[in-house]
């Protein structure tokens, strides 16, 4: 065989351009507004007042799940790169796309504005999952800290959506996450309610956390266990507060992978 027609046949085999296409890099992160228009209850036009969501998408082909993440920071900030962009990055890794909110913050905002962020940013991913290529049934929220609060509050409040009353089409469908991952969260049990269609959560923290007391955890994990959702609980002897995806010893440092064989469990993974 001529050596040009050979080289022809090996860079157009099935293979060879599987290995290409993976080989690509991801798409580049996109910026989009939850309201383009305007964001409701905003007390100004700067960006702080327009909530947005940063998405990172996964190499793959075909449907994949979803993660809407929250960062922490006390509800006056945001740690969007331990807590949020490496977040993405592991997910994406692991074929999952990751929609990084940044939700208005305090002092000037004050919830239930955050919680209207949060329930809007589920919303919104659920609208265009078709266009993300993520499964409107696989969607989920994972917050820290305060992000971790935000995070556990919109899995106990949502609803359907309004397909018949509103006029904004992503208002239609449904604002329920259908997992959670709290790491640390600032969770008030006594605040919460537990529906009966909560979605199932994992958790980790840190006993010696100064910050937020790790029985903020272990409280509503157990009134999860005791509503009948399912829910997995991790306190680690060592850590403090704000470990995120940070390097440290063990034995905090393996949250990850008991977060990771969790998400496996329930499907949400896929290989790349």
């Amino acid at each position: 065989m001529h050596k040009s027609l050979q080289s022809t046949l090996l860079i157009t085999t099935p293979l060879f351009l599987a290995a290409v296409a993976y080989a690509q890099p991801a798409p580049a992160p996109k910026v989009e507004l939850l309201w383009p228009n305007g964001a409701p209850g905003a007390l100004g036009n700067e960006d702080t007042d327009k909530p947005n969501l940063t998405i990172h998408l996964p190499r793959t082909n075909g449907e994949h799940s979803g993660v809407v993440v929250c960062p922490g920071g006390g509800y006056g900030m945001l740690a969007v790169d331990h807590e949020g962009k490496q977040i993405a990055e592991w997910l994406n890794a692991r074929g999952v796309a990751a929609f990084v909110l940044r939700y208005r913050l305090g002092p000037r905002y004050h919830h239930p504005v955050e919680l209207g962020d949060a329930q809007r940013a589920l919303r919104f991913v659920r609208f265009h999952a078709p266009e993300y290529g993520v499964e409107p049934g696989k969607i989920g929220i994972w917050g820290f800290s305060a992000g971790g609060h935000l995070a556990s509050t919109a899995g106990t409040h949502f609803d359907a959506g309004h397909p018949s009353s509103a006029p904004d089409p992503i208002e239609r469908v449904s604002s329920r996450p259908d997992f959670m991952l709290l790491i640390y969260p600032g969770i008030r049990p006594d605040a919460l309610t537990i529906p009966k269609d909560t979605p199932p959560a994992f958790f980790a923290h840190a006993a010696d956390d100064k910050s937020v007391n790790p029985e903020r955890s272990t409280s509503f994990f157990l009134a999860l266990l005791n509503a009948g959702i399912p829910a997995e609980l991790h306190i680690y002897s060592r850590g403090g507060h704000g470990f995120g995806m940070r390097d440290r010893p063990l034995p905090v440092s393996s949250w990850r992978a008991r977060a990771e064989a969790w998400m496996a469990d329930l499907g949400l993974l896929k290989k790349l």
